[in-house]
């Protein structure tokens, strides 16, 4: 869902620059609450890993692809605040060095694709695991929420376009077509989600930030009755040894071979986004990126570079800022806030 240049005016991709950068700043701060040296590598990991995915595009629909967004994804496996570092990392790493997802409009794409994603994401989640705890909670709890998530941005850039779009629309219709489409992708984008967040948290459940504090307490009863509550490990108690170095090496591994190898086979048809605008006659205003003739653009296309060597070039680009990132946010004292 990545927005192009032309899509929107100068005042609204102006005031959507201006509410992505005060959301970017607030969860610079609030990101040390979540980060620590140990958990920092995760996000830069995690940022790396939607880039991977998010070149995957897979069908939907006749002619119609879609791709993860992430951010429901981001916020459960490092929190909300970090989700959205992350994912501004990757449109940031897009747009300047693929083409993808305009200048203009990075404004827009964070704000929908990282602000609205993640919060929507993170609520629902939040909501669901308040009922439904354990591991198979949280992983039910990650497919509603990365299924929500998606078409409520694909909803809120519909409203954007509506106020401030170059073109006119019929909002129903944009909205329909928009909010049909992407509860499509949401599926697909709930599958991939419950599967990443399943996988992590049966391997190291510690480094799944939404799972800490949902472990079910153990209750003894006593033989008049009483039930005596003991305090079980939470999940986010970090098992004994040095095992998070091979964990991010593991994960870094399959980050590259989805981004290098899997690339390959993604579906070449126009996503959610691009289909609609056609069809509702207003994908005429996007504009050619000022980037595209770049070797990077269009994910190597431009400069005749495969894909996976493009792929393994913006996971090592993202992985080295959102760690970056992380770090320079995180709480240096060692101790969560």
């Amino acid at each position: 869902m990545h927005v192009p240049d032309g899509f929107f005016n100068v005042v609204t991709s102006v005031s959507a620059g201006a509410v992505a950068a005060a959301g970017v700043a607030v969860c610079l701060r609030g990101a040390r609450r979540e980060l620590d040296d140990r958990t920092a590598p995760m996000a830069g990991l995690v940022a790396a890993f939607i880039f991977a995915v998010q070149m995957l595009n897979f069908p939907v629909a006749a002619g119609t692809s879609g791709h993860l967004l992430g951010g429901a994804l981001a916020a459960i496996l490092v929190g909300p605040y970090t989700g959205v570092l992350c994912m501004t990392v990757v449109l940031l790493v897009q747009a300047v060095f693929f083409a993808d997802g305009g200048l203009t409009a990075l404004g827009v794409n964070v704000t929908i694709m990282g602000l609205v994603t993640v919060l929507a994401g993170w609520a629902v989640f939040r909501v669901v695991t308040g009922f439904a705890r354990g591991k198979g909670g949280v992983t039910a709890a990650a497919f509603l929420a990365a299924l929500i998530s998606v078409p409520a941005s694909a909803l809120v850039f519909t409203l954007l376009f509506w106020i401030g779009g170059t073109a006119p629309i019929s909002v129903g219709a944009v909205a329909a077509a928009m909010g049909g489409v992407h509860l499509l992708i949401g599926i697909g984008e709930g599958v991939i989600t419950a599967v990443t967040v399943g996988a992590v948290l049966a391997v190291r459940p510690d480094l799944v930030y939404g799972a800490r504090g949902l472990a079910k307490p153990l209750v003894l009863r006593g033989a008049d009755g009483e039930s005596t509550p003991v305090g079980a490990p939470e999940p986010a108690a970090a098992p004994a040894g040095g095992r998070l170095k091979p964990f991010l090496l593991g994960g870094v591994g399959v980050t590259l071979v989805l981004a290098g190898l899997v690339s390959f086979v993604a579906s070449p048809d126009p996503d959610g986004l691009e289909a609609v605008a056609e069809s509702q006659g207003f994908g005429g205003q996007a504009r050619e990126h000022a980037f595209s003739g770049w070797a990077l653009g269009d994910y190597g296309g431009a400069g005749g570079i495969p894909v996976g060597i493009a792929g393994v070039i913006g996971v090592g680009l993202v992985l080295l800022i959102a760690g970056a990132v992380a770090f320079a946010a995180r709480n240096r004292d060692g101790v969560r806030a």
